[in-house]
C-alpha cells in the first residue's frame, strides 16, 4: 500500500497553508468566533485562487481534483479555523458534488461557474424538529401547482441558511409505503417570498452558526427540482457520504491545531522548575492525542481512496464520522486539560476548540447512529 501524497499533492497543501496563514491567522478566527461574524474575507480569498475549482470538472473551469485532493484542502482550511471549513465543504457539497451528481445541463452551466467564482453558497435543508436521527420521517412538504410546486414546511438546524444564495431543500412529495419514498430535492432561492429564518443562538459554531427556516407557501419553478421526483432520498444518502469526508477531514485538521496549541504550551509551560510536558501525567496526554490524531487522519484518507475507487461503503463512511468526531471532541477536552485555568480563558483558543468539538458527535449524523450503521454492517 503506499501512503505516500504525490508531489503535486504535497504543493497543493503548501500553497494552501501559505494562503491561509495570510487570509486566516488566529487572531481572525478568534474575531469571528467572539463577534459572531462569518469569515467573509477567507471564503472569498479561497475563491479568488481557485480553490473552489478544486473537484470541480475541468469544462466548468475546475481542476477535475480527487476525493483525496478534496480530504487534504479541508483538512488544511480546517486547521486554521473549522467554521471556514464548514462554509466551503456546504458549496462544494451541495452546490459542487450534488450538481455534478444530478443536475440537468442547465442547472450545471448556471451553478457551477458561479460556485468556482465563489458567487454563489450553499447549505443543506434536512433536519425538522420532529426528524432529526430519523432524517427521511421529514414532513416538509412541496406540492405541485401549475407549472411550479409550493413548498410549507419547517426546518431546524440548516446551517448557513442566513448567508447562502441557495438551500439543496430535501421535502416529500408524495406518500409511499417507505418513508424514504415520495421525497423531492430542491434547489431553493434563500430569498425568495415566504422563507423566514431565525438565528439559532448555539454553544459553538458562533461564527456562522445555525438556523431554523420556516417556509410559507413558498412558490418554486420546475426547474429547481435537483434530480427525479419522489426519489430523492437515494440521492440524499450519496450527499451524506460526500459530507462525512468533508466534516471528518476539516475537523482532523481542527483536532491537529488544538493538539498542536496545547503541545507548545505543555513545552513552554513551566511548573515546579521544568516545563509541565516533561510530567508523565502531561505526556501521556499528548500522545494519547498524538495516536487518536495518526488514526483519524489515516481513516480519512483511506476513506478518500475508498470514494474515488468506488468500493467506499455505508459502514466506512459510519466508522470514519464516529472516530474522527469522538476524537476531535476527546482532543479539545484533553488540550483544555492541560492549559488548566487558561483553557477556560475566553481570551485563549482551547475554549474554542472544546466548544465547537462537542457539535462533532452530534451534527452529521450521532455517534450513537453511527454505531447503529457498523453493528448493522456487522450482521447485528
Amino acid at each position: 500500500m503506499d501512503f505516500a501524497f504525490t508531489r503535486e499533492q504535497e504543493t497543493l497543501r503548501e500553497h494552501l497553508r501559505s494562503l491561509l496563514d495570510d487570509v486566516c491567522p488566529p487572531d481572525y478566527a478568534a474575531r469571528c468566533d467572539a463577534e459572531g461574524r462569518p469569515p467573509r474575507e477567507a471564503y472569498q480569498a479561497l475563491a479568488k485562487h481557485g480553490w473552489f475549482g478544486l473537484v470541480l470538472p475541468v469544462e466548468y473551469g475546475g481542476t477535475g481534483g480527487s476525493a483525496i485532493d478534496l480530504a487534504i484542502m479541508l483538512e488544511e482550511i480546517g486547521r486554521h479555523f473549522e467554521e471556514l471549513a464548514m462554509w466551503v465543504f456546504r458549496t462544494l457539497t451541495y452546490g459542487g458534488y450534488a450538481v455534478m451528481q444530478h443536475g440537468t445541463p442547465e442547472q450545471k452551466a448556471a451553478l457551477l461557474p458561479k460556485v468556482l467564482s465563489g458567487e454563489l453558497s450553499f447549505c443543506f435543508g434536512l433536519t425538522e424538529p420532529a426528524s432529526g436521527s430519523d432524517a427521511a420521517a421529514l414532513t416538509t412538504r412541496a406540492t405541485r401547482s401549475g407549472d411550479g410546486y409550493v413548498i410549507n414546511g419547517q426546518k431546524v438546524f440548516t446551517s448557513g441558511m442566513d448567508i447562502s444564495d441557495y438551500c439543496l431543500l430535501v421535502t416529500r412529495t408524495s406518500t409511499g409505503e417507505k418513508k424514504q419514498q415520495g421525497i423531492t430535492n430542491f434547489l431553493v432561492d434563500t430569498k425568495l417570498p415566504g422563507i423566514e429564518v431565525r438565528k439559532i443562538e448555539t454553544l459553538g459554531q458562533r461564527a456562522i452558526g445555525t438556523t431554523q427556516v420556516f417556509y410559507n407557501d413558498v412558490k418554486v419553478p420546475a426547474s429547481a427540482v435537483l434530480g427525479e421526483v419522489d426519489r430523492g432520498w437515494q440521492a440524499v444518502d450519496s450527499y451524506l457520504w460526500y459530507e462525512r469526508l468533508c466534516l471528518s477531514a476539516a475537523r482532523t485538521g481542527a483536532a491537529q491545531a488544538a493538539f498542536e496549541y496545547a503541545l507548545d504550551y505543555a513545552k513552554t509551560r513551566k511548573q515546579f522548575g521544568r516545563p509541565i510536558g516533561q510530567f508523565q501525567a502531561i505526556a501521556h496526554k499528548l500522545a494519547d492525542m498524538k495516536v487518536m490524531l495518526d488514526v483519524s487522519r489515516m481513516l480519512v484518507y483511506r476513506f478518500a481512496w475508498l470514494m474515488s475507487q468506488g468500493q467506499a461503503t455505508r459502514s466506512d463512511a459510519a466508522v470514519l464520522k464516529l472516530y474522527t468526531g469522538e476524537t476531535y471532541k476527546a482532543v479539545s477536552d484533553l488540550g483544555l486539560q492541560i492549559l488548566g485555568g487558561y483553557g477556560y480563558c475566553m481570551e485563549y483558543p482551547m475554549q474554542r476548540f472544546f466548544r465547537d468539538s462537542r457539535l462533532a458527535v452530534i451534527g452529521g449524523g450521532t455517534s450513537e447512529i453511527q454505531r447503529n450503521i457498523i453493528a448493522r454492517g456487522l450482521g447485528l
